[in-house]
């Protein structure tokens, strides 16, 4: 991995980077989610720069002028990865079946009389699945689940918390409150703390070439910026921060800052 790419993964993530100096200060909060709400003393640079996003993409997404003072209130979208407007994560195509074969009709009929199935000439019935995870990119890091319990929303999926009620970038998994939650790969903290906006307390992972996953709704940070863990290492306990009302752990995988379906990285469970 280039030092260049390393460094627009920071920036992406966490920014202001400016050395321990500047984490020991507390950097500003990454903002992770699709959107956020401008307050006083807000630039637009700043928020771009905690975007991980260019500020004139973010400006011309918004229909503002990279000059103009933001005034408390507003909200701005944040860019797609090619500076134009944002749009939904991909979802994954379902599998179709292949076109069934007409049963005769006599066929049928004796087989009803006999009170057999005609199973020879006619399609199997249709069996229902969990949807597929999309097929993982290149170099994706083989993950751990970081905690137990159910996958309540999927990557993609509609959601309605926050102002947007845009798509889940990424999985919440239902849990109680005070369980353990775990680094899904090895790598470098490089957010430990609150994000204001809807995240509540929230931890980033760096796992090196571009990848790095985030830990949201949490009710305890065991962890502090800058400290390197391995794949299961205790960071958190699972909360109720942020936006939610009940027990939830909100997990993300990014490439590049993309988000990306972290099922496609999980081992599958039984």
């Amino acid at each position: 991995m280039t030092f260049a790419r390393r460094g627009w993964l920071m920036l992406a993530l966490v920014p202001a980077l400016l050395g321990a100096g500047a984490l020991a200060r507390a950097a500003p909060a990454p903002i992770i989610a699709w959107t956020y709400t401008v307050h006083a003393g807000d630039t637009l640079a700043a928020i771009a720069a905690r975007m991980g996003v260019p500020a004139a993409d973010l400006a011309r997404a918004n229909h503002v002028d990279p000059d103009d003072r933001l005034a408390p209130g507003t909200v701005l979208k944040r860019p797609d990865p090619t500076g134009g407007p944002r749009s939904k994560p991909p979802h994954q195509k379902p599998v179709r079946a292949a076109s069934p074969h007409k049963t005769p009709a006599k066929s049928a009929a004796k087989s009803s009389k006999a009170g057999v199935a005609a199973i020879e000439d006619g399609p199997a019935p249709p069996v229902k699945s969990e949807p597929v995870p999309a097929h993982p990119l290149a170099g994706t890091p083989h993950l751990v689940w970081p905690t137990s319990g159910a996958v309540v929303t999927r990557f993609g999926a509609a959601t309605r918390n926050g102002p947007e009620n845009g798509p889940s970038n990424g999985i919440n998994l239902a849990a109680f409150s005070g369980m353990t939650v775990r680094a899904a790969a090895a790598g470098r903290v490089i957010f430990a703390g609150t994000e204001p906006e809807r995240f509540g307390q929230l931890i980033v992972i760096d796992h090196g070439h571009g990848w790095a996953t985030a830990y949201a709704y949490l009710g305890k940070v065991l962890i502090r910026t800058g400290a390197t863990v391995r794949a299961g290492s205790v960071i958190a306990h699972v909360g109720a921060s942020g936006e939610v009302k009940k027990p939830t752990l909100h997990f993300e995988l990014r490439h590049d800052n993309v988000p990306t379906d972290p099922l496609s990285a999980l081992p599958a469970r039984l």
